[in-house]
């Protein structure tokens, strides 16, 4: 009697290693060039500008600065920022708090600081214009309120640790570099599990896109910023209309960047872990929900842009872990065709190019608060779901941000 076909007679072991060399030489020819690139990347981190440090005022820097804090219902954050700003020194003029009809009591903390420290203003934006997402509205507004005698702008998230030293250090960074506009990456405050083991995922899908911060960037299409701490040129700022041009943007901050150096000016993006914290999110689900919003930066990038950077991540960050375990489980299994065993090392080095990230990017995080830090170190884990968590956000524009809905920006 014939005995019927069955998947184990269909495909041999001879047929199914032609199988695995296939994918292997397939996923060689679009992460050969991508891991290329990625090294063309991170060998700026030897080369990059230092990290700040804190600096003390000097004359010169006498009255060079207005801060803008955008809030909306950020009482239970805003504490740490208004008391690092009041620590600045003589070089901040003023510090001007733009609120959006906040309910949870920030009003009313502001004027609290305010009897305490005379350089801080209150001021409550006019309701929200068409076409606009809230944050660069009050930033516009902070902006248009400012002192025309301030040199520079520099807009402070309500959420950030200011430390002391902080605007005196980046204004004489700015002066002597001769920068137009520089922001800061900042030392993030994480707590839970969960938190410590997405987030540094996230991270590194920017660190990948555009290098480590301190780097050059390769054309103004590769600019990054931060908009946590961004100070720019009053007179730059002018020139570019406020806001304006960022009024419909979720990453604000890189589409003004990239706006800028469109324009001739000179912009960085620079380590500020020892001048600034900041606690952004309140666990893993916000973590996810909030920052993956924006982190596609397709606001500030053309289509091709975003999804040639999605297709890179897949390559070097979303793939090597499952590669290879899938190539070495196939050499264990008696496939040894060349372009298995290539696919196999190559992934092997993307993992090892990723683990020995965690010790350069260690520095970014404040674990003295942290319940759980032992999971940074499992954050490698997480890549695919961060590469996931972009996928997501480069495909669905946001249609709400931090209590407010933007269904008009749909259409």
């Amino acid at each position: 009697m014939q005995q019927p076909l069955t998947i184990a007679t269909v495909a041999s072991p001879s047929v199914i290693c032609t199988g695995f060399a296939a994918l292997a030489l397939l996923l060689l020819l679009v992460q050969l060039p991508a891991a290329a690139i990625l090294l063309s990347r991170l060998l700026q981190g030897p080369r990059r500008h230092p990290p700040l440090i804190p600096e003390l005022a000097t004359p010169d820097l006498l009255g060079k600065v207005s801060v803008v804090v955008p809030t909306l219902n950020e009482a239970a954050r805003i504490a740490p920022c208004l008391e690092g700003l009041s620590r600045q020194g003589y070089e901040l003029r003023q510090a001007i708090v733009v609120d959006s009809r906040s309910t949870d009591g920030t009003v009313e903390l502001v004027k609290a600081a305010q009897n305490r420290d005379p350089r801080l203003q209150l001021i409550i934006d006019d309701p929200l214009p068409p076409g606009w997402v809230g944050r660069p509205w009050a930033l516009h507004t902070g902006f248009l309120h400012s002192s025309e005698e301030s040199e520079w702008i520099l807009g402070i998230d309500a959420d950030t640790h200011p430390q002391p030293g902080l605007i005196a250090s980046l204004v004489k960074t700015a002066e002597q570099q001769g920068y137009d506009l520089v922001s800061l990456s900042p030392q993030f405050i994480l707590r839970d599990l969960g938190e410590f083991w997405l987030q540094p995922a996230l991270l590194i899908t920017l660190v990948y896109r555009f290098g480590p911060a301190g780097g050059s960037a390769a054309g103004a299409e590769r600019v990054m910023a931060n908009g946590q701490c961004f100070l720019c040129r009053r007179s730059l700022l002018a020139e570019l209309g406020g806001y304006s041009s960022a009024r419909k943007s979720f990453c604000d901050d890189v589409t003004l960047a990239r706006n800028a150096a469109r324009m001739g000016a000179k912009v960085g993006f620079l380590d500020g872990a020892r001048v600034l914290k900041v606690r952004m999110y309140e666990g893993m689900l916000e973590t996810w929900r909030e920052w993956g919003r924006s982190l596609d930066l397709k606001d500030a990038s053309s289509a091709p842009q975003t999804w040639g950077d999605l297709g890179f991540l897949i390559a070097v960050q979303g793939l090597p872990l499952f590669a290879t375990l899938l190539f070495l489980g196939s050499i264990i299994s008696g496939c040894t065709a060349l372009p298995i065993e290539v696919a196999l090392g190559l992934n092997l080095g993307l993992l090892g190019i990723r683990i020995a990230l965690l010790w350069a990017i260690a520095p970014s995080y404040d674990f003295t608060q942290a319940q759980a830090a032992w999971s940074f170190w499992l954050s490698p884990l997480a890549d695919p779901l961060a590469v996931y968590r972009i996928f997501l956000s480069s495909w669905h524009t946001p249609t709400q941000w931090r209590g407010r809905r933007y269904e008009d920006l749909m259409h």
